[in-house]
């Protein structure tokens, strides 16, 4: 799959010539992925993205009150206000299609997304992970790491596909295990990565376009 910065839209201000590509969010806590990519955009108009829409599976998110800050659009679909996964899939399809998005940004979302919302955005979807995929996947990834005794972990952006942080890798960054780490001291170290690490790739993504090519993902 390959996507580049169109150059067909009228230009606006602080994207280089071009609109700001727009990205949404979806989370499921307290949004502080979401609140550095809303930092990055409002510090650097040239970033080449503007968080469009928010979209949370519950309703006392704070990541929505963090976006309604901001004067960003926000929208709840709630995975108990559907009879199944299928039909709460197709509704979250309908929620982002509204907001027309470049890129949709997994920010803590801890909801599995099904093959609805793949089929339809899985080509512009990342998520990130807090250890250096593909080892330690899953909702344990530092705990797993710290007891394998690994000297090195880290933070991966990577692609959503229908496996469990399987998809292409888009980009990593390292962290050192430090004696007397346990898994909060190292999560939090991880998570000052995680986030300086998506807003940088975020935004080159929105600048640069990507291309992906037998798992190799390509900026610009």
């Amino acid at each position: 799959m390959s996507h580049a910065p169109s150059t067909d839209e009228a230009p606006e201000p602080g994207a280089s010539g071009r609109r700001p590509r727009k990205v949404v969010v979806l989370v499921s806590g307290s949004g502080t992925l979401l609140q550095a990519l809303l930092d990055a955009s409002a510090a650097d108009p040239a970033c080449g993205y503007s968080v469009v829409g928010v979209l949370a599976d519950r309703a006392d998110a704070y990541g929505l009150a963090r976006a309604r800050a901001a004067g960003v659009a926000t929208a709840v679909v709630a995975l108990r206000d559907f009879p199944d996964r299928t039909t709460w899939d197709e509704a979250v399809v309908r929620a982002v299609e509204a907001f027309a998005p470049d890129l949709v940004v997994l920010a803590g979302f801890m909801k599995i997304l099904g093959a609805p919302f793949l089929t339809r955005f899985g080509d512009r979807t990342i998520n990130t992970h807090p250890a250096l995929l593909p080892s330690f996947p899953g909702a344990h990834g530092v705990a797993d790491a710290l007891a394998y005794g690994v000297k090195i972990t880290g933070s991966t952006v990577i692609f959503v596909d229908e496996g469990t942080d399987s998809g292409p890798i888009v980009a990593q960054r390292p962290v050192l295990v430090e004696d007397g780490d346990d898994e909060e001291t190292l999560h939090e170290r991880i998570k000052v990565v995680e986030r300086a690490l998506l807003v940088e790739v975020v935004g080159r993504m929105a600048r640069e376009g990507w291309t992906v090519t037998d798992r190799k993902v390509t900026l610009g």
